[in-house]
């Protein structure tokens, strides 16, 4: 059954509001404690992206990731390791997420095309200001 999740109200850097789809969820890297925070669900993103200073809260060390990712479009220039998170939303069983960790912390934690989408159906209602989710039928 799906869940239903609201669009929140972000600001940009220079002011702007508007209305985005950020998803509560919470983040678990190898036997650290689980850390409660918001992805934006970002359906134009290749992968999913990891802030600097989230990953280090979440136990991982960035000289340990040893596998390099290469990012495009505006984080083209930022340095990226993979990092494997467990992720739980909402009432749903965990599931393995890979994020390229960046080493900028002025970008959103991004759930994107690889792997997020692979795990969750998403049906965006725009109009609606909602969103719904529910585990990929495998």
């Amino acid at each position: 059954m799906p869940v239903l999740f609201p669009y929140l109200s972000q600001t940009s850097d220079g002011g702007d509001a508007s209305l985005m789809p950020m998803l509560p969820l919470a983040l678990q890297f190898q036997n650290s404690p689980p850390i409660q925070t918001l992805g934006m669900l970002d359906s134009g993103a290749t992968v999913n992206v990891l802030p600097f200073s989230l990953g280090v809260r979440l136990g991982a060390v960035w000289d340990a990731q040893t596998t390099r990712v290469t990012l495009t479009g505006n984080l083209a220039r930022q340095e990226a390791r993979a990092v494997l998170v467990q992720a739980r939303v909402a009432h749903f069983a965990a599931v393995p997420l890979v994020f390229a960790w960046t080493r900028a912390d002025n970008v959103p934690l991004l759930l994107g095309q690889m792997n997020f989408f692979g795990q969750f159906d998403v049906c965006f209602h725009r109009t609606r200001r909602q969103f719904e989710l529910e585990p990929a039928q495998k």
